[in-house]
């Protein structure tokens, strides 16, 4: 059967109960967090070992002396077929198999997603509502109280990459109350006021302008991946939206400067124009998957393609 991540990080009550766990997906270092997770509640009990194995055609049973329950982990899907897996079911020990996303894993997920006795957890960059619910247990968790515009601000900030947001996190868990301040959260977690983020809202003005600022600003593959994300973020909340007063309420207190320019932006879009701004988002996200990263002139050609649905 299928999980989510977020229920064995979150869920204070999850209690690891089947003998496999098929961890996937392409977000590399929450994979790598959640069989840690599941690892660290077995391994409760002192009794409990670790075994890497290469797959399961290498597995041999050979448990010690005082160790009840091994953990086995493979990072190889080679040999996983229900037969096989029937075979190491019956000696009732606990195999993790991680693997990051290929053309060989659709078919093993589909074993485990049948296999009452397993668990699919498919692990992706985390999205807004997935950061709003790990901040929120980070908050309650450890009692920090922090004022809306600084919320808003790790809402958006905080990264898709669940060990940068963790690493985020632990540093502000390090300020004091007092130092729980907009500019301190700023400075703690390295956020570049340098104006990337800007650059979305000198839509309106023209071409030349833009131009020029996008090649002051933006001077290497990782800028315009950051720029991007900026965009997107901003470009989804005018898809999403059903009206006016649904877009203001969900405008991030921190821009409340650039309140009327996305104001004025949203009141320009309807249905139509809101299918090309998704199938603009959807292809430019298909091509970062593809090569990886985007490049100055691809997100030069992304931003006025913006502005073109914007204006057209």
């Amino acid at each position: 059967m299928k999980i989510s991540p977020l229920s064995i990080l979150l869920d204070d009550d999850f209690v690891p109960n089947k003998n496999f766990y098929y961890i996937s997906g392409n977000e590399s270092t929450l994979i790598e967090k959640i069989s840690a997770k599941i690892l660290e509640f077995y391994q409760k009990d002192n009794s409990v070992s670790k075994t890497n194995i290469n797959s399961i055609d290498d597995f041999v049973k050979d448990t010690g002396l005082f160790e009840d329950k091994k953990i086995f982990i493979s990072k190889n899907c080679s040999g996983i077929n229900k037969v096989n897996l029937d075979k190491i079911r019956l000696l009732g020990e606990v195999f993790i198999f991680v693997q990051e996303n290929s053309s060989k894993t659709k078919r093993v997920k589909d074993i485990f997603l049948k296999d009452k006795d397993s668990y699919l957890i498919d692990c992706y960059e985390l999205d807004k509502d997935s950061k709003i619910k790990i901040l929120n247990k980070f908050l309650n968790t450890n009692q920090i109280k922090i004022k809306q515009d600084i919320y808003w601000l790790l809402v958006d900030k905080l990264s898709s990459k669940y060990i940068f947001l963790e690493n985020s996190l632990n540093k502000i868990l390090e300020l004091t109350p007092e130092d729980l301040t907009l500019g301190n959260i700023k400075k703690v977690l390295t956020i570049d006021d340098s104006g990337k983020d800007k650059l979305f809202f000198s839509l309106s003005s023209k071409n030349r302008y833009i131009v020029n600022n996008y090649r002051d600003k933006i001077m290497s593959p990782s800028d315009v991946n950051e720029l991007y994300y900026y965009c997107r973020f901003f470009c989804q909340l005018i898809i999403e939206c059903k009206d006016e007063n649904d877009y203001n309420e969900k405008i991030p207190i921190y821009l409340f400067r650039e309140k009327k320019f996305l104001t004025d932006v949203y009141k320009k879009f309807n249905f139509e124009k809101k299918k090309l701004l998704l199938n603009l988002l959807y292809t430019t996200e298909k091509f970062l998957r593809k090569e990886g990263g985007l490049s100055l002139v691809f997100g030069l050609r992304f931003l006025l393609n913006i502005k073109r649905i914007i204006i057209s």
